[in-house]
């Protein structure tokens, strides 16, 4: 054995393997396998430069040591980590991990895991990036002194169990922010007008002239009832014709964020399973070729598509579809995400000839959905306009006039790619001055809205504008925030909990930066320039760190106490000082007015319960969400449907079929290896 291939994921391993001859072997790190302790601060800070203590977490020993015994065997190690910061910094922790030179060792990048891009990587290796790798540990190092530094005085002022972040809390404050909107909103009063002509005609109330002045805004029903009274007696004729051809652009590729606002619209997945499904498709699968990935790495904001790719696309479009459907030259697309780098592709699939009419024999039911929503997408990108006549007919009285609009599909373009066509709404053929009657008239009342509730997929497209955070941290945040109860997930919608609003009430009067979407959006512009080298990692850190813990400090010292503690006038029943009634994260509650020297503590009966968290896997007993819970033994998972279903795991479920039994399995990490189990039957599979 002369070279080895070290990559992250034990699914890449079995793929790569695939490609390659006996003389390459294939480890996977299962991800970071070095980071900051997680008792302790972790950072020592030596005349104004931060270093960082890494250690090799207990979870990963058994991986390093495997590791470094095929290292002794081999000539050639390389690193084949994901090509992005974080990626960089697994490499460079690895090599550092088995006691290499980080700069010794060949680094080779792919986009997809296919057998082209594999070998194309290895006769093409580069060095490690320490500028990618000095902007991952800088953001490293800024969450830690944040959360490590912010999240305890928020304890102390508020209540246990609260924490902050950089991304965290600037997301958490524009979910704050909107739901301030919502409660602060007043509705108003309007009122519309449809009119139906002959022919079965709809049409919209667009202009009402009285003889003092023309009001568009229909603002009360009484001058509903005048406009509808006095249009009820007037004639009516064809005032106007109108038609004009227009064109539909198909949308570019996806990247991350776009792919998970349409997975969530369309499938109705979460960010996080779809981000599951995507890991899968991007590491290997089966297909009529083999076992490879079939998508292309699914962590991007670039609408970049490799240029030989686009070719095998345009063959593909003019065989199937002809050459009505292919543009004179190749589309390209750029990114209008804020601080976008275009490092990688768009996500698109690997092989042109694996259409979803394939993919159906090789895929699970919901691998299939995402890949077709991938697949379609990124195939329409290259096809041309869909191409529409709007239609428009002006209906006029003396003081009235009614527009009818329809819209007729000329040629269905790239919708042909989505097996889909927009039906036609087609007006009749009319005359100018045509005489026309109105049978009938309809007057509605209507209040104005609020502002909605962000979901999962509107808030991710939120912060995408604005400039916070990263592809790859766009689900974590959300589900942070959850796990922290500062929101809740609720019919697709999300609710802050009162928590939330008295954080960022704190935090905007005492680290306003910290919620302030421009300074976490201009730390990633600044991420980025140290990543292209451009910026010294120490003086961000430095230009952070000092006036942060001055207001640490300060508040410390300054902040009021915004714990809410009641004398009961009851005595403990287990030492006999004062119960008092605190506030919790999930409630009121009484302890001991001296705890913690003495834990007694006593629910009330409005304590609420700890938020339940559905982890996208359905239950193999009836069917309903399985959701994550805690107990005092800790983590466990159970049916959504409790107490009609009993189904309980004190592992996570997952979507693999056990293959002796086809049941469902879990997945189980030990601290010397990581397996799936069957629930039924207990066949374990490792992973």
């Amino acid at each position: 054995m002369k070279n080895l291939i070290i990559v992250e994921s034990p699914t890449k391993v079995k793929t790569i393997k695939a490609f390659l001859g006996k003389e390459y072997a294939v480890v996977a790190s299962k991800g970071h396998i070095r980071d900051l302790p997680k008792s302790s601060f972790g950072i020592k800070i030596e005349d104004g430069v931060f270093i960082p203590e890494y250690r090799i977490s207990r979870d990963h020993a058994k991986t390093v040591k495997e590791i470094k015994a095929l290292a002794k065997k081999t000539q050639t190690i390389y690193i084949a980590t994901d090509e992005d910061r974080e990626g960089e910094a697994i490499g460079f922790h690895i090599a550092t991990a088995i006691g290499k030179k980080p700069e010794d060792l060949p680094r080779i990048v792919f986009h997809e895991i296919t057998k082209t891009a594999i070998q194309h990587a290895l006769n093409n290796p580069r060095k490690l990036d320490f500028s990618s790798i000095n902007a991952q540990q800088t953001r490293r190092l800024l969450d830690r002194i944040v959360g490590y530094k912010l999240s305890p005085l928020l304890a102390s002022k508020v209540q246990r169990g609260l924490s902050a972040g950089r991304v965290q809390s600037s997301t958490l404050k524009i979910i704050v922010d909107r739901e301030k909107e919502i409660k602060a909103f007043k509705p108003q009063e309007f009122w519309s007008i449809d009119g139906i002509f002959d022919k079965n005609i709809e049409s919209i109330l667009v202009k009402f002239d009285t003889k003092k002045i023309q009001k568009m805004t229909i603002s009360n029903g009484e001058y509903a009832k005048e406009i509808e009274e006095k249009a009820k007696n007037e004639n009516f004729i064809v005032s106007s014709i109108e038609k004009k051809e227009r064109k539909s652009s198909p949308s570019p590729a996806f990247m991350t964020s776009t792919l998970q606002q349409s997975a969530s619209s369309s499938l109705g997945f979460s960010p996080k399973r779809t981000m599951m499904i995507a890991q899968t498709l991007y590491e290997g699968v089966k297909t009529h070729k083999g076992v490879m990935g079939v998508i292309t790495y699914m962590r991007t904001d670039s609408l970049n598509v490799a240029k030989g790719f686009i070719e095998d696309a345009r063959e593909h479009i003019l065989n199937t579809y002809g050459k009505n459907y292919l543009p004179e030259k190749p589309k390209y697309y750029k990114s209008k995400a804020k601080g976008a780098q275009e490092a990688h592709e768009a996500i698109r699939p690997t092989l042109i000839s694996f259409t979803p009419i394939v993919a159906k024999s090789f895929l699970k039911p919901d691998e299939l959905k995402l890949y077709s929503l991938i697949y379609n997408r990124f195939l329409a990108s290259q096809m041309n306009s869909a191409k529409f006549e709007s239609q428009s007919i002006i209906f006029k009285s003396d003081s009235t006039e009614f527009k009818a609009t329809g819209r007729k599909l000329l040629f269905d373009g790239f919708y042909r790619a989505y097996g889909i066509s927009d039906k036609d709404k087609l007006l009749p053929n009319l005359e100018l001055n045509q005489k026309i009657n109105l049978t009938k008239l309809d007057a509605n009342q209507h209040f104005t809205e609020p502002p909605p509730h962000y979901s999962e997929a509107s808030l991710i497209k939120k912060i995408e504008s604005l400039g916070i955070g990263r592809p790859s941290t766009y689900a974590p945040t959300i589900s942070t925030l959850v796990a922290r109860t500062y929101i809740t997930i609720e019919k697709k919608q999300l609710i802050p909990s009162e928590n939330a609003f008295t954080v960022i009430e704190l935090l905007e009067k005492h680290f306003a930066e910290i919620v302030d979407s421009s300074f976490t959006s201009s730390m990633e512009e600044k991420l980025d320039l140290v990543a292209q080298n451009r910026e010294d990692w120490q003086s961000v850190l430095n230009e952070f760190y000092e006036p942060f813990m001055k207001k640490i400090a300060d508040g410390k010292e300054n902040i009021k106490s915004l714990k809410v503690i009641t004398p009961t006038g009851e005595d403990c029943p287990e030492c006999g000082n004062m119960l008092v009634e605190r506030k919790g994260r999930f409630g009121k509650f009484i302890s001991c007015s001296t705890f913690p020297k003495c834990k007694y503590t006593k629910n009330l009966g409005n304590a609420k319960k700890k938020p339940q968290i559905t982890i996208d896997i359905k239950c193999p007993k009836c069917g309903g969400d399985i959701v994550e819970r805690m107990s005092r033994r800790g983590k466990f998972f159970g049916c959504g449907n409790y107490p009609k279903c009993k189904f309980i795991a004190n592992f996570e479920p997952t979507e693999e079929k056990c293959p002796e039994c086809s049941g469902m399995m879990g997945k189980k990490e030990l601290k010397t290896k990581r397996y799936h189990e069957c629930f039924t039957c207990k066949h374990k599979v490792e992973f």
